[in-house]
């Protein structure tokens, strides 16, 4: 004797799947797929751009052309406008000196002067630099012949591994410049943004105070 199954019971395990509803598995697959193809065909920033043309220059970033001075000499250069003044000086201008340490303006690694002010590099966006001047590390000595807040650090053994040496000779030329120097308490003060992980501090104060002594 059979007995007939109520509509509502689902087919058995191993049922005839060529029906023509879709599978779940087929669903999934072909949802996939669609999404693949629009993504494929340029979705930037929130907008379909369907022509491939269109979204390359959708994609293109910004950029400006900067001319400036760096250590005397007149240079122009077009860079990203989102490109950081210690980002052009060492991939753009093979400049190194001026060192990448936490690249949050917190450390002093990268300190140069900018028209003759200390200003954190990495925190500087070189597009807003048209015109100005730039003095690193590497314009500072004349020559051979080493400028005296250089000898300096030198004279007081001012450094251990180094690494933060350019960033604290720049940031002290420019206490010295600003006249910050009239007791070592406030040269400390003034040069407090320049991290020495190797604790240098006491050198690297005599070094200031010996070159604005000279001066």
């Amino acid at each position: 004797m059979t007995t007939d199954l109520p509509e509502s019971v689902p087919p058995p395990t191993g049922a005839d799947e060529s029906s023509s509803e879709p599978s779940r598995r087929t669903f999934i697959g072909t949802s996939t797929a669609v999404g693949g193809a629009v993504l494929a065909s340029g979705l930037i920033g929130g907008t379909l751009l369907t022509d491939p043309e269109e979204a390359a220059a959708a994609s293109t970033t910004p950029s400006t052309r900067v001319s400036l001075t760096v250590n005397g000499t007149r240079r122009t250069v077009t860079v990203d406008n989102r490109t950081s003044l210690l980002d052009l000086l060492r991939e753009h201008l093979r400049l190194t000196g001026a060192k990448k340490g936490c690249n949050a303006g917190a450390c002093g690694a990268c300190t140069v002067l900018v028209d003759g002010r200390r200003v954190n590099a990495c925190l500087t966006l070189a597009v807003r630099l048209e015109g100005a001047e730039v003095t690193t590390i590497e314009g500072l000595a004349d020559g051979d012949r080493l400028h005296p807040l250089q000898q300096a650090f030198i004279d007081q053994d001012a450094f251990q591994c180094g690494y933060c040496t350019p960033g604290q000779i720049v940031s002290g030329v420019g206490c010295i410049q600003e006249g910050h120097t009239g007791s070592p308490e406030e040269i400390r003060e003034w040069m407090s943004g320049n991290i020495c992980r190797c604790g240098c501090y006491v050198k690297i104060v005599r070094a200031v105070e010996q070159t604005a002594r000279r001066k």
